[in-house]
C-alpha cells in the first residue's frame, strides 16, 4: 500500500530553517508525484509545493516560492522539504501526499491542488515563533 510518512516536527524562530522528510513506505517514490501541503490554525489546507516523477519539474506556491525547496534522496527513499527564512505564517501541520492516478506523461508535471493526490500522510507539526 502507499503510505507516506512525515518526520521533522519542530519549533523554530522566525528567519530560521527546518527540514521535513517524507518516507516512501510501500512504493517507489521516483515513480509518482509527491506534494507537500500545510494547514495553519484557522486556515484551510493549502499546497506548498510538489515534485514530479523522476524530478522532471517542481512547482511551488507563491507564498513559499524562493524559500522552500523540494528534493529527493533516492537512496534513503525520502522526499525532503527544506524550509528557509521561515515566517510565523508558515506555522501549521505539514503533510506529504502521493498522486498516482495520472499517466506517466502527465506526471511529468505536478499541481499543488490537494484534489490531485490519492494518498496522504498523518502530518507533522511546525511552529514558527519567537
Amino acid at each position: 500500500q502507499f503510505q507516506p510518512v512525515e518526520s521533522g516536527v519542530g519549533l523554530v524562530q522566525p528567519g530560521g530553517s527546518l527540514r521535513l522528510s517524507c518516507a516512501a513506505n510501500g512504493f517507489t517514490l521516483d515513480d509518482y508525484v509527491i506534494g507537500w501541503f500545510r494547514q495553519g490554525p484557522g486556515k484551510e489546507r493549502e499546497g506548498s509545493g510538489c515534485i514530479t516523477r523522476r524530478s522532471f519539474n517542481t512547482n511551488y506556491a507563491d507564498s513559499v516560492e524562493g524559500r522552500f525547496n523540494i528534493s529527493k534522496d533516492i537512496a534513503k527513499k525520502t522526499v525532503n522539504l527544506q524550509m528557509n527564512s521561515l515566517k510565523p505564517e508558515d506555522t501549521g501541520a505539514y503533510y506529504c501526499a502521493v498522486e498516482t492516478s495520472r499517466t506517466l506523461q502527465l506526471m511529468r508535471q505536478c499541481e499543488t491542488r490537494g484534489d490531485d493526490y490519492d494518498y496522504w500522510g498523518q502530518g507533522t507539526q511546525v511552529n514558527v515563533s519567537s
